[in-house]
């Protein structure tokens, strides 16, 4: 298992470079920075602009710009926030507890919906349950997520059920530690039921697949045909179900993780997403770097937790992967 995990990380180590200097790349293409916008500011003169220009290195080639960031950000020291004035791991660990909260929530709330509604669906194949959730299915795996959002939105301002935008309420400091708690998942159930519905409609699709798959194989067969209860098949069926769910897990938290970005702007959700745009709109270049990188860091975790978990599940994807 060990050597399964170095593998992994090893191969993890080019991507996140590949990543980021695409991405270090692409924002220096675009025209201008954030010192620029220094320039319109008479109190400031363009003698101090140059000094901090020099200071964090950005007259200096893109390249060398970019293995300068590259060598801080190994040991995780992402540079200073010219908008926000403070260090951008200060701002990033402020920010990313919140995101992780609204992923995770999402993530558990559409899987543990979407495992028993796939099996109904798969063990009723044809019957009218199935069809009614293949309609939930389809219907919103079409469904913008923005636009399930914006129709949430709609209802708590007409209705004045849940709060809109924030994680706390104004009186939070004045609530008891369960009342605290429950503010928090009030102020979470918009955004997190807009991507737990959305995550929730594919990964139905995708559990009934697999689900019908192993009961066509020739094991359920046989049991079936020895009259094996209703409730040892169910068992049998799962578990030989959980390669494909396993796999799936690792792609829906990086989607998540990817996917919250839009859903907390929209939704006023302070997370990474809301951090992410205020950076990229004031071209607060180390802010937008070090956001990238964390994600695309969260991003691996999410499918090396996936893959470790499928390898401990069935050891011979782990032996397969070791004679690679």
């Amino acid at each position: 298992m060990f050597r399964f995990i170095l593998l992994r990380l090893l191969q993890a180590v080019p991507t996140v470079i590949g990543v980021t200097f695409i991405s270090f790349l692409i924002i220096k293409l675009a025209p201008g920075d954030f010192l620029d916008q220094l320039k319109l500011n008479p109190q400031i003169s363009p003698e101090t602009i140059e000094r901090l220009r020099k200071l964090y290195g950005l007259d200096d080639p893109v390249i060398i710009q970019y293995i300068k960031w590259l060598k801080s950000a190994i040991v995780f020291d992402l540079g200073y926030s010219f908008q926000y004035h403070a260090p951008v791991v200060e701002l990033i660990v402020e920010r990313i507890p919140n995101t992780l909260l609204l992923s995770v929530s999402s993530a558990l709330i559409s899987w543990l919906t979407a495992i028993p509604l796939g099996m109904i669906a798969a063990f009723n194949e044809g019957k009218k349950i199935d069809k009614i959730i293949q309609a939930y299915a389809y219907s919103f795996m079409s469904l913008p997520s923005f636009f399930l959002a914006f129709i949430f939105l709609f209802i708590a301002s007409k209705t004045g059920w849940f709060p809109i935008g924030g994680i706390q309420s104004p009186d939070f400091e004045q609530l008891s530690p369960v009342g605290k708690v429950l503010d928090i998942l009030h102020h979470l159930f918009i955004p997190a039921m807009t991507l737990a519905i959305v995550s929730t409609a594919g990964l139905t699709r995708l559990v009934r697949s697999a689900v019908l798959e192993v009961l066509r194989s020739p094991m359920i067969v046989m049991l079936k045909a020895k009259g094996v209860k209703q409730r040892t098949l169910v068992k049998h069926v799962f578990k030989n179900s959980m390669n494909p769910f396993t796999t799936l897990l690792g792609y829906e938290i990086a989607s998540l993780i990817s996917g919250s970005a839009l859903i907390e702007i929209i939704t006023g959700w302070p997370g990474m997403g809301m951090l992410m745009l205020d950076a990229v709109l004031s071209q607060d270049l180390f802010l937008v770097m070090g956001g990238l990188y964390i994600g695309t860091i969260m991003l691996i975790a999410g499918n090396l937790f996936a893959d470790l978990l499928l390898a401990y599940i069935d050891p011979r994807v782990r032996e397969r992967e070791i004679l690679k």
